[in-house]
């Protein structure tokens, strides 16, 4: 049996651009750098595409998987608090000229991580909605062996009455965390909360605590909204230690109809260019 194709596949986050080279389900290799706080995505793109410039000739497609949203082959924000870039960057041209490939394929990053979970991950082929808690809050939908585009699986900006300009994310998401944090300990991230939780700190306690009972009340709405077999939860403070569990906790008082499967995201940081490739490979 041949080996499948090797794609490259890129995943840019608010926090880190994710580089790899990716066969099937295997990444081959990878290459991290972080994502500037501002500047032009071409000049990041063309940071990224110098560094791994020795990966030329190994790859015979690209796929792009990036925070925000993808139309026609163009990138804009959907939340500038996760990553502030121009409306309607020109993605997929960018792409296409920095590489040398025509068969480019960009996604949203949330709904790539989604079919990467769903085709080789904690999704084993059921329907099933995808949900990072990273630096925001991204998420995507596969029904009937189907992702779903567009604006379908963005969760995160949900918004509540009397919440003006302010979405589900701002109240969950790593840089949530960080900003409560900060009274109790100035320049803290979210990881160090995590450690402070670990380590005994109440304060650290309750802001995780907060940040777990409005994603399970997030689980519960799509639950009812989708029936979903399994809600797979992915990302950075979505697999941080006793995250899920805090989660499963705040859902405890739920018949068990209504309460979601959750799954813990078995491809971790991977899911993304796992997922990105497979539907590079996939388009015609």
């Amino acid at each position: 049996m041949s080996l499948p194709d090797t794609i490259l596949a890129l995943d840019i986050g608010g926090t880190k651009m994710l580089a790899a080279l990716v066969q099937g389900d295997a990444v081959l290799d990878t290459h991290t750098m972080a994502t500037p706080r501002n500047g032009d995505p071409e000049t990041w793109l063309a940071a990224l595409f110098a560094a791994i410039a020795g990966w030329k000739g190994r790859y015979q497609r690209v796929g792009v998987a990036v925070t925000g949203i993808i139309d026609d082959g163009c990138w804009s924000p959907l939340n500038r608090r996760t990553l502030d870039i121009p409306d309607r960057f020109p993605l997929i041209a960018t792409v296409a000229a920095l590489s040398g490939i025509d068969q480019v394929l960009a996604a949203n990053d949330a709904q790539a991580a989604a079919w990467g979970e769903y085709a080789f991950g904690a999704g084993q082929l059921h329907d099933l909605v995808f949900l990072t808690v990273s630096t925001g809050i991204g998420g995507g939908i596969v029904v009937n062996g189907r992702l779903l585009g567009g604006l379908a699986g963005h969760f995160g900006q949900f918004r509540s009455l009397g919440d003006v300009g302010r979405t589900l994310e701002d109240k969950v998401s790593g840089h949530w965390i960080a900003a409560e944090a900060a009274p109790h300990r100035p320049g803290a991230t979210a990881r160090d909360v995590f450690e402070a939780a670990a380590a005994g700190h109440d304060w650290a306690d309750a802001i995780i605590a907060a940040s777990a009972r409005q994603t399970a009340l997030l689980c519960g709405n799509i639950q009812l909204a989708l029936d979903p077999a399994r809600i797979v939860i992915g990302g950075g403070i979505g697999l941080a230690p006793g995250y899920l569990e805090s989660v499963r906790q705040a859902l405890g008082g739920l018949s068990p109809r209504l309460t979601p499967q959750l799954h813990a995201a078995a491809l971790a940081e991977r899911a993304g260019v796992v997922g990105i490739a497979d539907l590079a490979r996939r388009q015609n």
